[in-house]
């Protein structure tokens, strides 16, 4: 689904990635992992068109996506929902308006229906009736889950989340990664998934990569990154010091 080719950027003169090649099988969920600033932000934003490579090539769906204009990415991009680690609502706007907006662009449902489908995704992330309330009157563990509602409500077959944990307390990260898990089995959606909490993802991920210094050091399943005898490998696995 999406195929990420030899992709090198920089940030001046620093090479931030450096001839990263990634390959997320459609259906399945991948986890970017790695420290902090090693680029796996930037590689889900340059997955999704919202950062162009430098060098290399970004496929999704079979279709080239790198040298795309605005109005190319903007077709493609119908296709994606991101859960983005600061939340990204609208302060200005309601949760009903926030969750809502995606499916306001695509401009094909009448309004009565969209609030039924804002009405029912609410319902499903364990926030019934906060339609009317606004991003600063909700929690940060509020603000996930409405995040997650607006990135999901159009059915995207691609998913971008990005740290979706991320200063959370342990019970809300565990409502989160049930959410996530939920979502891949009951649409089929593939997903790429940064985080920091190893332990949260563990039984939810299908593939792992790390990256390093805006490199790719490891792919594989969770018994393959448990069986590695690579050292940097399986320190940040185990969340062992140096």
């Amino acid at each position: 689904m999406i195929e990420v080719r030899n992709v090198t950027k920089y940030y001046g003169a620093e090479r931030v990635l450096d001839d990263v090649s990634v390959t997320v099988r459609e259906g399945t969920q991948t986890g970017l992992i790695g420290p902090g600033g090693a680029g796996k932000t930037l590689l889900i934003k340059i997955m999704s068109g919202l950062v162009p490579p430098d060098e290399g090539q970004v496929f999704v769906d079979g279709v080239e996506i790198t040298g795309m204009n605005a109005i190319e990415l903007a077709k493609v991009r119908e296709k994606m929902g991101m859960l983005f680690q600061n939340y990204a609502l609208f302060d200005f706007m309601t949760v009903e308006d926030n969750i809502a907006f995606p499916l306001r662009q695509e401009g094909k449902l009448d309004e009565d229906v969209i609030k039924q489908k804002v009405a029912d995704i609410l319902e499903s992330v364990d926030l019934p009736g906060i339609q009317h309330q606004y991003p600063r009157e909700l929690s940060g563990g509020m603000k996930k889950r409405v995040t997650f509602a607006r990135a999901v409500i159009h059915d995207p077959p691609i998913l971008f989340y990005d740290d979706p944990t991320a200063g959370l307390d342990p019970v809300t990260s565990s409502k989160i990664f049930i959410l996530l898990e939920k979502r891949k089995v009951e649409s089929g959606a593939t997903s790429v998934v940064i985080t920091h909490d190893i332990l949260g993802v563990r039984d939810i991920i299908d593939e792992f990569v790390m990256i390093e210094k805006g490199q790719v050091l490891f792919r594989g399943s969770r018994a393959e990154i448990e069986a590695t005898d690579q050292q940097r490998v399986r320190q940040f696995w185990l969340g062992e010091a140096d």
